[in-house]
């Protein structure tokens, strides 16, 4: 008998954001109980949840005693204290992804690290303890220009990147830990959604295509299926699979990749969590995302991941030179659109870049999706009063 259903097992989430939201929709379908964790008193997810506690997610007690209180520990967000999950483990609550597998992603340097030895194809890096030593590396002429710098830890949404192409770029670098990697000639940013139960189940989703915003560094569009041959399509599952079992994950893994001008498939990063590259998924999925990690983390057979149809997925993000409180203008003009369904996250204080929402379009062609896709960016604002 399965105990999750109607029942006092509780399901503790860590990080109470827009993923949690959305993770949330699928406990309530499910009538799972739920505990929440945040700093924030006004997380999105405080409305849905059936016990909502306020506490720095990077401190041992705050996250220890929170997780003696569940009986499966999971997360929205990777930046949380790993320390605390694993004595959780040691003392038998089940945490999923472990913190092993933690351990190996949230440093992007260790991450790095880890494609190396698993001979998993990834562009060629440096590891950097200091600011200093990478300006030294720079010196010396063993680093060149252009490269990417990434820092080690704490980055998210396009922060903690930057495009290094001359020393101007150098100043504004914190004195952190990070990593150089080279400069990649791609066609496309693809990504696949991979999920993977304890029972070692594993089951991908279509691959997608993503197009950026050049100067935030976060995604615009995540195009479903993917502009590419069905040979690369292969390809890309095939990588994101591997990277799949040499993490041995359990939950939801997003493999972000690089299509080469030659067609190869690099690994660029993974997240261990629902992804903003897997939000289509509720609209154009038989399974979406979310119920998927719920499935994999509980050890529940795996859903369908076919698409039921074409998804281009659009993020609201806050309009340059807008901070406060939030208005979305023009909504209901994209309401009227065909196919169109807005995600609105619950952040009541908007600025520049940030993420407020997103807008899945579904159509049975790519092409008129991707169209409609470009009149919801060009009509909808996210803006202060």
């Amino acid at each position: 008998m399965t105990p999750y259903f109607s029942s006092n097992f509780t399901l503790g989430i860590l990080g109470g954001g827009q993923l949690g939201k959305m993770l949330l929709y699928e406990t309530r379908k499910f009538d799972i109980k739920t505990s929440v964790l945040d700093p924030s008193i006004e997380a999105p997810c405080k409305i849905a949840c059936d016990e909502f506690e306020v506490g720095n997610l990077m401190d041992f007690d705050t996250v220890y005693n929170f997780g003696k209180k569940v009986d499966t520990l999971t997360f929205e967000i990777e930046h949380v204290n790993i320390e605390a999950l694993e004595k959780l483990v040691s003392e038998g609550i089940t945490v999923y992804p472990s913190p092993e597998t933690l351990r190996n992603i949230n440093n992007k340097a260790v991450q790095k690290q880890f494609y190396k030895e698993h001979n998993i194809p990834t562009s060629p890096f440096s590891i950097f303890e200091t600011k200093s030593d990478l300006l030294k590396s720079i010196s010396e002429s063993k680093l060149n220009f252009p490269f990417v710098w990434k820092q080690s830890t704490g980055g998210y949404d396009g922060m903690g990147v930057k495009m290094i192409r001359n020393n101007d770029d150098l100043k504004s670098l914190p004195d952190t830990s990070c990593i150089s990697e080279e400069l990649i000639n791609f066609k496309n940013e693809l990504a696949v959604i991979v999920a993977r139960n304890p029972k070692g189940e594993i089951k991908t989703y279509p691959i997608v295509e993503m197009e950026f915003h050049p100067e935030a560094n976060q995604v615009e569009y995540v195009i479903c299926p993917a502009r590419i041959s069905d040979e690369v399509s292969e390809k890309a599952r095939a990588i994101a699979v591997k990277v799949s079992e040499a993490f041995q994950h359990v939950g939801l893994l997003a493999v972000e990749l690089f299509q080469t001008e030659n067609d190869e498939i690099i690994v660029n990063e993974v997240a261990p969590r629902p992804h903003n590259s897997g939000h289509y998924s509720i609209e154009g999925s038989v399974t979406n995302q979310f119920e998927q990690h719920l499935r994999a983390i509980l050890n529940l057979p795996l859903g369908d991941t076919k698409s039921k149809l074409a998804a281009i997925m659009v993020n609201l993000v806050g309009a340059e030179n807008h901070t406060g409180n939030v208005i979305y203008k023009n909504i209901s003009t994209i309401l009227a659109l065909e196919g169109v369904t807005p995600h609105i996250y619950g952040k009541k204080q908007t600025r520049p870049f940030r993420k407020m929402g997103h807008v899945t379009i579904v159509n049975k062609d790519i092409k008129a999706a991707h169209k409609i896709a470009e009149e919801v960016k060009r009509t909808i604002e996210v803006i202060s009063e």
